[in-house]
């Protein structure tokens, strides 16, 4: 009776370790292209940094890097915002492993990208 109970505590603590590793891997830089319902269309570039719950970093923007600010992590899913020109903008995220789908508003304005892991030469 005592074997199928060690058996599942391992599982779960595998549960556990694996998520968290999971996670860990959105360390680094990740791109994608924002196309608005304009046609416009924005490159992205973030440098994500995980630490525990907290998620810092930059985001590139045409002025230069700007700082992650009020960056958390929940599961798979995180939120942050940057601030451009004085304008607030938060983006909600989910980490899917091999890409991140991130919902970008400002304002009123909603938009959708998908971002992969960046190359680095």
């Amino acid at each position: 009776m005592k074997t199928p109970k060690i058996i599942f505590t391992f599982l779960l603590i595998c549960c556990f370790f694996t998520g968290f590793a999971t996670i860990e891997s959105l360390n680094g830089k990740w791109q994608g292209l924002l196309k608005t319902d304009h046609g416009d269309e924005y490159p992205l570039l973030y440098n994500f940094k995980i630490d525990g719950d907290q998620l810092t970093g930059t985001a590139k923007t045409p002025k230069g890097d700007v700082p992650i600010n009020d960056g958390k992590i929940t599961g798979n899913t995180f939120t942050f915002n940057v601030m451009v020109n004085n304008m607030e903008i938060d983006h909600t995220g989910k980490f899917y492993g091999d890409s991140v789908g991130v919902d970008i508003s400002l304002g009123d304005a909603k938009s959708h990208a998908t971002l992969i892991k960046a190359v680095t030469p």
